[in-house]
C-alpha cells in the first residue's frame, strides 16, 4: 500500500492549496528569473562600465593632448573636474611617464598616487589604445597613455564608480521585484476568484454528501443548488439526479419491505429464518405462538434452545441438507410437545433456500403449518362418528325395545289386576311392571337425545332437566354422588329442547367425572336478569360440583375445540358443542372453578343464562356470549 506524502503546514483546503501552490511556483520562477537577471544584468554594466571607461579615458586624453598642444595646461585640472563631476566617475588623475601624479579630479594630486595595481597595468600599455582592467570585485579602471608632439607625456587614470554601477543593479532588482510582488498579488486574485468558483460548489457538494451520510431519509436541503454552469454545475446536476433516483428506490423498498413486514406478521403460517450456524434470524408471531416461546427469545438462538430436543435435531438436518444441496425439502411432518405444558402438536414443514447471489444460499426459510388441529380433528371425526353410529344403534334398539316392552306392560297389568296373585307374588309382580316402566322411560329419554326438534318451541325445564338426571342416575348412584335439585316444575323457556338437554347432559356429565370419589352435585334453575344487560329477562341455570376443580391453565381453554384433559375417552367437543349452542340461543355462560391443588375446598360452577322469546335462528348471526372465569 503506498504511502501518501503529507507536507507538514500544508492546507488540506483545494482552495489553499492552489493559493498556496501558485504562490510558491511563482516565487520559484520569479526567484529563478532574479537569479538570471542578476547575472545577465551584472555582466552588461560590467561591459558596459568598460566601454564606458574606455570612451572616457579616449575622451580625457583628447582633452588633455589639446590643453598641451595649445600650451594651457590649466584646462587639464577643469577636464578632470568636469569627468570626475560625472556619477559614474569616482575618480580621475593624470600622472607622468615616472608614476607621479600631476592632476586630479578632486583633492590635492599627491593625495592619489598610483596603486601597485595600477603600476603593474603600465607596462600593458605599449600602444596608444586606452585600457580597461579590473582593479578586484567590481571596481574598474581605465587608462591610456598621453602623447604631446610625439612624445609619451604621461597617462591618464579613471576610475569607476561601483557603488553608482551596484544602485543602478539595485534599481533594476527593485522594479523587478515590485512587479513580482504585483504579478503574485493579480495572480492570486485571479486564483482565489478561479478556485472559489470550483470550491463553492464543491463544498455545495461535500454539504449534501454529509447531509445525505448523515440522514439519509431527510431530503430537505435538496435538490443542490447549481451556480455554475461547467463540469462541477453538471456533477451537481447528476448527483441531484441520484439523490431523486435514491430516493425513489428508498421509497419503492421501503413499499416492499412494509408489504413483506405485514405478510411476514399477518401470515397465517408460520415463518422462521436460519443462518448456517441454524440460529434463528427471524420469525413471525404466529410461529413464535406455535413453539410457545416468546417472539423476542427466538433471535439468535438455537433449534434445542426452543424445541424439544428430537424436533430440534430433525430440523437442523433438514436445514442444513438444503443449505447442502441447495434444494427446498416439502411436507414434513413433525410431532412433539409444547415447552411447558404437555400438548401434543403435529406441525407440516417446508424448508427452501434463500440467496444473496445466483450462487450463494445465505439463508433457509422455515413454513410452519400446525395441523393440530386438524390431527385433532381427524381424531375426534372418527370418535365422533362412533359415537353418532352407537347413537343410532342406541335409538334404532331403543326402537325395537319400546314394542315388546309395551307388550310386557300390558301383560304384567292384567297379571297384577286380573290373575288374582295373592302375596308375595304380587309385590314381585309390582315390582317388575315398576322396573318395566323405568326401562321405558329410559329408552324414552335415548329416543329424545336422537330425535331433534327442528324449530324452538316451549320446554318445561324440569322436565328437561329431570330427564337429564335420569340418564346418569346409574353413575351418581354407584359413585355416591348426592344431586340437589332446586328448580320450579312450572318453569319455561322457549328454546331447543334436544339441545339444551345435550348442554345439560355435557356439564351433567363432565361434574360426574369431577367426582371420583362421590361428592355433592347441585342443579338449579329460576327466572332471572341478564348479569351483563339487566333489562334482558329469562331463566339462568346453575350446575356446580365439588369436585377437583380446574387450575388456570386449563380454564381458560376449555371452549376451545378439541381441548381436553380425559385424554383417550375425551374428544374435547363437548363444551365447545354446548358453548355454540348457547350462541345460538343469544346466551351468556360463566365460570368459576377452585382447584385442589393447594388443600381446601375445590369445585366447579357453570352458570347459563338464556333470554326469553329469543331470536332464536338455525345459524344466527350473533355476537359472542359473555364468557367470564372465575377462581
Amino acid at each position: 500500500m503506498r504511502a501518501r506524502l503529507r507536507i507538514r503546514g500544508w492546507p488540506r483546503s483545494i482552495k489553499f492549496q492552489l493559493l498556496a501552490g501558485l504562490v510558491l511556483l511563482e516565487a520559484l520562477s520569479l526567484l529563478l528569473f532574479g537569479t538570471l537577471l542578476v547575472r545577465k544584468e551584472s555582466h552588461e554594466i560590467s561591459v558596459r562600465a568598460q566601454q564606458r571607461l574606455n570612451h572616457q579615458a579616449d575622451s580625457i586624453a583628447l582633452q588633455i593632448m589639446e590643453a598641451l598642444k595649445t600650451g594651457r595646461p590649466e584646462m587639464i585640472g577643469d577636464s578632470l573636474r568636469m569627468l570626475g563631476a560625472a556619477p559614474s566617475v569616482k575618480l580621475a588623475k593624470v600622472s607622468d611617464v615616472s608614476g607621479k601624479i600631476l592632476y586630479s579630479s578632486e583633492g590635492f594630486a599627491q593625495d592619489y598616487p598610483l596603486t601597485a595595481g595600477e603600476k603593474s597595468q603600465v607596462s600593458q600599455m605599449i600602444s596608444g589604445n586606452a585600457y580597461v582592467f579590473n582593479l578586484g570585485g567590481e571596481a574598474w579602471e581605465g587608462a591610456k597613455p598621453i602623447f604631446s608632439d610625439g612624445k609619451l607625456f604621461g597617462y591618464v587614470w579613471v576610475n569607476t564608480d561601483e557603488q553608482w554601477d551596484r544602485q543602478q543593479l539595485d534599481l533594476m532588482l527593485n522594479s523587478a521585484a515590485l512587479f513580482g510582488v504585483i504579478w503574485i498579488c493579480a495572480s492570486v486574485l485571479m486564483a482565489w476568484g478561479l478556485a472559489h468558483s470550483i470550491t463553492g460548489p464543491l463544498a455545495v457538494l461535500h454539504r449534501g454528501t454529509t447531509a445525505l451520510m448523515q440522514s439519509p431519509e431527510n431530503h430537505a436541503n435538496f435538490p443542490l443548488p447549481v451556480t455554475v454552469h461547467n463540469e462541477i454545475g453538471d456533477l451537481i446536476e447528476a448527483f441531484n439526479r441520484m439523490v431523486a433516483s435514491i430516493e425513489e428506490q428508498r421509497a419503492g423498498l421501503s413499499d416492499t419491505l412494509s408489504l413483506l413486514d405485514s405478510m411476514l406478521a399477518n401470515a397465517p403460517i408460520g415463518l422462521a429464518f436460519f443462518d448456517r450456524r441454524c440460529r434463528f434470524v427471524r420469525v413471525n408471531r404466529v410461529f413464535a405462538d406455535t413453539t410457545g416461546v416468546p417472539l423476542s427469545r427466538h433471535l439468535g438462538r438455537t433449534l434445542p434452545e426452543v424445541l424439544p430436543i428430537e424436533v430440534a435435531q430433525q430440523l437442523e438436518k433438514t436445514i442444513l441438507g438444503v443449505f447442502e444441496n441447495d434444494e427446498p425439502a416439502r411436507d414434513i411432518e413433525l410431532t412433539g410437545t409444547s415447552l411447558g405444558s404437555n400438548r401434543l402438536w403435529t406441525w407440516i414443514t417446508s424448508a427452501y433456500p434463500i440467496r444473496t447471489t445466483p450462487s450463494q444460499v445465505r439463508w433457509v426459510g422455515l413454513i410452519v403449518m400446525d395441523a393440530s388441529d386438524r390431527k385433532r380433528g381427524e381424531e375426534a371425526l372418527r370418535k365422533t362418528e362412533k359415537l353418532a353410529a352407537t347413537g343410532r344403534l342406541a335409538a334404532s334398539i331403543a326402537h325395537e325395545i319400546n314394542n315388546p316392552l309395551e307388550a310386557i306392560t300390558n301383560l304384567l297389568y292384567l297379571l297384577i289386576n286380573y290373575s288374582g296373585l295373592e302375596e308375595p307374588a304380587l309385590g314381585y309382580a309390582v315390582m317388575a311392571d315398576h322396573e318395566v316402566r323405568r326401562i321405558s322411560e329410559i329408552t324414552q329419554q335415548t329416543l329424545r337425545f336422537y330425535r331433534q326438534s327442528t324449530l324452538p318451541a316451549l320446554s318445561n325445564l324440569s322436565d328437561l332437566l329431570d330427564s337429564v338426571l335420569s340418564l346418569h342416575q346409574g353413575r351418581l348412584r354407584n359413585l355416591g354422588i348426592a344431586v340437589e335439585r332446586k328448580y320450579d316444575a312450572s318453569t319455561v323457556l322457549y328454546c331447543f329442547a334436544g339441545e339444551l338437554r345435550q348442554v345439560f347432559a355435557n356439564l351433567v356429565g363432565n361434574a360426574i367425572d369431577a367426582m371420583p370419589e362421590g361428592g355433592r352435585l347441585v342443579v338449579r334453575a329460576r327466572r332471572s336478569r341478564d348479569w351483563s344487560n339487566p333489562s334482558r329477562t329469562g331463566v339462568r341455570f346453575q350446575v356446580a360440583d365439588t369436585g377437583s376443580g380446574m387450575p388456570p391453565e386449563v380454564k381458560k381453554h376449555i371452549f376451545e375445540p378439541f381441548f381436553t384433559t380425559k385424554e383417550i375417552t375425551g374428544t374435547g367437543l363437548g363444551l365447545w358443542v354446548s358453548w355454540e349452542i348457547v350462541v345460538k340461543h343469544r346466551g351468556s355462560i360463566r365460570v368459576r372453578s377452585k382447584s385442589n391443588a393447594n388443600g381446601g375446598r375445590s369445585g366447579t360452577a357453570f352458570e347459563l343464562f338464556f333470554p326469553d322469546e329469543a331470536e332464536i335462528m338455525t345459524n344466527p348471526e350473533a355476537e359472542f356470549p359473555e364468557i367470564s372465569a372465575s377462581a
